[in-house]
């Protein structure tokens, strides 16, 4: 895993690397499961005076892609919507945001962007019931900020320590944050 990371810290400062990660940003949004936070980290820490640019890219293509698994819910529901939340096995976790988005609306989708469940259930399932898509794009626009600005700080602040110490527990990191991801998908669908 180190060698793995260590690739990572080096492709983080090529010079297509902000246009990776803005793609990544966008397609997990929509119809990714591949967060961009392992892009995102490395990039900062490669190059912490990036790190507000980075946050904005992560944020805008993520609100961007979020608007598309808006449309998708809107209008492609049928079609791609159910096709994308049955290749994850999301259709129970699109059933009960339903319900939910009636009694807590715009704190469902501040509360995603900050956690590992996947947004795209979110974004398509706001689409899919008609909610108020300038409420959906202004609750994307501080739930993502939020979540990637945050990470832009703490990284900024502490990315050499944090570098450090993401070598030295790579693996152990790597596997965390893939239960976390799994841990958001079985939120989604069990809760």
């Amino acid at each position: 895993m180190k060698r793995i990371y260590d690739f990572f810290i080096q492709k983080a400062t090529h010079r297509a690397a902000p246009w990776i990660l803005g793609a990544l940003s966008f397609m997990e949004s929509s119809v990714s499961p591949i967060p961009p936070d392992p892009l995102l980290i490395p990039m900062i820490i490669a190059k912490p005076k990036r790190a507000w640019s980075l946050a904005m890219i992560c944020t805008l293509t993520s609100v961007v892609g979020g608007v598309v698994g808006y449309m998708i819910g809107l209008f492609l529901f049928e079609e791609w919507g159910t096709k994308i939340l049955e290749l994850y096995n999301l259709v129970p976790a699109f059933l009960k945001l339903k319900t939910w988005f009636a009694a807590y609306g715009v704190w469902i989708i501040i509360a995603k962007g900050l956690t590992p469940i996947p947004y795209k259930v979110v974004t398509i399932t706001c689409g899919a019931i008609g909610f108020d898509v300038t409420t959906f794009v202004i609750a994307s626009v501080v739930s993502r900020g939020l979540r990637f600005f945050l990470e832009a700080a703490l990284f900024w602040k502490y990315g050499e320590r944090l570098n450090i110490w993401l070598r030295k527990y790579a693996t152990m990191l790597t596997l965390g944050l893939c239960g976390l991801l799994i841990l958001g998908f079985l939120i989604i669908i069990y809760i």
